[in-house]
């Protein structure tokens, strides 16, 4: 898709974050297990963006290798030494080149902001538009101060006056304007304050100088809530899965304890199905319609198919892939395996790197012995087969369609369809062993009490 006037973007993440006192940059860290830039990035793309500049730091090249394995190194601008918001924004200004268009500027620490609360801002293509947002505690936010329609003015709280701070209409710090305008306004903006910063907020006193329109489009607060400690991070964690949970919910998902299950960014979760308590989505989760994910199970990479049952306590990882009414039981493992139709693994089973044909069964205690120290080979078990508990697949190794695997084999050669295959040592008895073994003992353990 593309817009009637060229659009751009640009992210600000070039904040230290020294309040999450953590060693990972602020905008790295995860809500909904996906970074918080990686989300600011995701809004820029849905909003149809031709241009997506992240304005980083020279203290963190983690963030820059991020931007750079996501968008490659022209979507990179340095703000070296930090001097605002200002200056940050006219660190993008040689990046975008000759872009022209309207240009969005967000924050890489605000993850739950969405296309759809940003998509106002394009609507006109002249002067200045501003992010607003009504406050439940107003507290330190920047007050937006109307002139009727107009933004008259963003004031800071610790320089408004007490009429100001009565203000509700906050400042979100999203502004967007045609590229030509933000940055001739930026020239003229001065750091001549306490910090001696670059402020952006600074342009719309600036824009209404020169006569330009400055505007306030509205979005909720939750949307537009930046997270700058661990507190603020976990509360953003906490608005991102009760939305995940209420559009689930809302599609015909059955949660009988939605609070419990945690879902990542791109879960997928078809009607009918049921998600009981205490469930964890990684990234990579794509659950079909009616399938069934019982508790204490954690799904990350996964395919489940319709009419699938998982867990309870079971794991599926990256690749794991189950086919129409598949089961897999508590503790069992899969990884990177394809179980065709009507495929079981009911307990206590790992099935790592192979496939397991239709209406197969894997007993429990079942191990594919995948790696050998070195390398990862693949265990195929064949439509319709039958391996016995306690047996080691020692891959590579194929068991074919129909075949049999006795209880507690160690496989290391094929079995062709439709054999049995055993790989244990010969039972033995010996008559009256036992019970002269117990006499004997008995006698012993009496004669020591005395």
């Amino acid at each position: 898709m593309t817009t009637p006037h060229p659009r751009a973007a640009i992210i600000l993440a070039a904040g230290q974050g020294t309040r999450m006192k953590s060693p990972l940059p602020k905008v790295l860290h995860p809500v909904g297990q996906r970074a918080m830039l990686d989300h600011a990035i995701d809004a820029a793309e849905a909003l149809h963006c031709e241009r997506i500049v992240v304005v980083v730091g020279a203290h963190s090249p983690e963030v820059r290798a991020h931007v750079v394995a996501r968008l490659g190194e022209d979507a990179i601008a340095v703000q070296d030494p930090p001097m605002g918001t200002g200056h940050a924004v006219r660190a993008a200004e040689a990046v975008l080149g000759d872009f022209i268009g309207q240009v969005v500027v967000t924050y890489g620490d605000v993850p739950l902001l969405r296309a759809h609360d940003v998509e106002a801002v394009f609507d006109t293509h002249d002067g200045v538009t501003v992010i607003g947002f009504e406050a439940a505690d107003p507290g330190a936010y920047g007050r937006l101060v109307m002139d009727g329609d107009s933004l008259a003015a963003i004031t800071e709280a610790k320089e408004a006056s007490p009429e100001v701070l009565a203000l509700t209409t906050c400042n979100s710090g999203v502004m967007a304007a045609p590229v030509g305008l933000l940055f001739s306004l930026l020239a003229e903006v001065t750091n001549e304050n306490a910090k001696g910063e670059y402020y952006l907020t600074d342009v719309v006193e600036l824009a209404r100088k020169r006569g330009e329109p400055t505007r306030v489009t509205m979005a909720s607060e939750d949307s537009v809530m930046g997270v700058n400690a661990q507190s603020e991070l976990a509360q953003a964690e906490a608005l991102f899965q009760k939305v995940q949970r209420e559009t689930f919910l809302a599609a015909g998902v059955t949660m009988s304890e939605p609070d419990t299950v945690h879902f990542a960014w791109d879960t997928e979760v078809g009607a009918g199905s049921i998600i009981e308590p205490f469930v964890v989505f990684g990234p990579g989760a794509r659950i079909a319609e009616s399938a069934r994910i019982r508790s204490f199970s954690h799904v990350e990479g996964a395919v489940v198919a319709t009419g699938a049952e998982v867990g309870p306590y079971a794991r599926l990882r990256p690749g794991a892939d189950l086919g129409e009414r598949v089961k897999v039981g508590n503790f069992v493992e899969v990884k990177n395996v394809r179980m065709e139709a009507g495929a079981k693994a009911n307990h206590l089973a790992y099935l790592g790197d192979g496939s397991v044909g239709a209406g197969a069964n894997i007993g429990a205690g079942t191990i594919f012995c995948n790696y050998d120290g070195f390398f990862k080979h693949r265990t195929t078990v064949g439509e319709g087969a039958f391996v016995g508990s306690n047996s080691a697949l020692v891959a590579p190794v194929t068991i074919g369609a129909g075949a049999m695997v006795g209880s507690g084999s160690v496989i290391t050669r094929d079995v062709e369809p439709g054999a049995l295959a055993l790989g244990r040592g010969e039972q033995t008895a010996k008559p009256g062993w036992a019970a002269r073994f117990m006499q004997t003992m008995r006698a012993k353990k009496a004669a020591k009490s005395k």
